[in-house]
């Protein structure tokens, strides 16, 4: 009898161990999407159109991996659920809104929708977004460190901030929605097979890639890299061998603050401004981060491009409306079956 209850526990573990593993997980989400391909077609929807929306959850999952590299980075590092985080890429879009209206208007860049003032109020936004940031932390969770608070507190404090932060974007700006640019033509170009794009989309795409490059060259290549590395394995530690953690909580902070307003930006200029639209992003970033492993920034990147995909192609037989629901599927599958997601190792991120 023992025998054979002992050759099911092993059955069982090794059943998990498979379930849990890289490859299962890739298999699952390959078999996510095609079966949404498959409920599609199955509605009549047109090849053309599916394969539209599969470009478009690409150019989508630019925009989420600008603001899922900051939260990842912040998470990793610092070990904050950081809420306020989606909320700060509206700061983002809005402080750039504000940056443009002293900024002469100039004509449109080449093929894009937008002039030199966009990539000035993008250079003046970044850092601001990264200075309001590392202010919530200096003001509330530097507190709440020394205090050593439970996770679930520091969470409240970052639930709080949000609002706080959504609320001074509505006392300043109002909750209208409100346009980079009025009335200007947004240009399409066809990529192939009668699939067409705005070169603005590119352009996010493009920057994303560019900043994944950049966080990957930060973290792996230089002395501030190596300490917020260290730091995310093990704080004390971290501190006792010398390495300044207050400075790499500041970097941490000013960096992941600027990628997020690098992603509100781009948001609002795909899409248009909104004080909430940042909180609606919030699901699909937790969701991107958690699939691509916290604090790994190309699997930041490559969990954005499946949320994004995911989210355009459900569409197809979907209201828009129910992106972000995809979005927690796919945030409690993860979660069941491989909790480290897609890069992590077994038993830790």
């Amino acid at each position: 009898m023992s025998q054979v209850v002992s050759t099911r526990m092993r059955l069982e573990e090794r059943v998990k161990r498979v379930l849990g593993s890289r490859g299962a997980l890739i298999a699952l989400l390959a078999l996510l999407i095609v079966a949404m391909w498959l409920l599609a077609a199955a509605q009549g929807i047109p090849g053309q159109r599916l394969l539209s929306l599969l470009v478009r959850g690409v150019m989508l999952g630019g925009i989420l991996a600008l603001g899922a590299i900051g939260l990842s980075l912040i998470f990793g590092v610092l070990r904050i659920p950081n809420f306020a985080h989606g909320d700060m890429m509206t700061a983002g879009a809005y402080l750039a809104l504000l940056a443009l209206s002293f900024l002469p208007l100039g004509a449109p860049l080449g093929p894009f929708s937008f002039g030199y003032e966009l990539l000035v109020a993008l250079v003046v936004a970044m850092p601001l977004v990264g200075l309001l940031g590392y202010t919530v932390d200096r003001l509330v969770f530097r507190r709440l460190r020394a205090q050593r608070s439970p996770p679930v507190i520091m969470a409240m404090a970052a639930l709080g901030s949000a609002f706080l932060v959504r609320s001074l974007i509505y006392l300043f700006w109002g909750a209208d929605f409100v346009f980079y640019y009025t009335g200007r033509a947004r240009p399409a170009i066809e990529l192939f097979a009668g699939i067409r794009v705005r070169p603005d989309q590119l352009f996010i795409l493009g920057l994303a890639l560019a900043m994944i490059v950049l966080v990957y060259l930060l973290l792996e290549r230089t002395k501030m890299g190596k300490a917020m590395r260290a730091t995310a394995d093990n704080p004390e530690l971290a501190r006792v061998t010398g390495i300044d953690t207050e400075s790499v909580i500041r970097w941490t902070w000013l960096i992941g603050g600027g990628l997020a307003g690098a992603g509100g930006i781009m948001y609002g200029l795909d899409a248009q401004l909104r004080p909430e639209m940042g909180w609606w992003l919030l699901l699909p970033l937790f969701a991107a981060v958690i699939l691509g492993t916290i604090g790994n920034a190309y699997g930041a990147l490559v969990g954005a491009l499946v949320i994004g995909i995911v989210w355009q192609v459900s569409t197809a037989f979907l209201n828009p409306a129910y992106g972000p629901g995809v979005a927690f599927v796919i945030l409690i599958l993860v979660l069941l079956f491989r909790p480290q997601g897609i890069f992590g190792r077994p038993g830790g991120s």
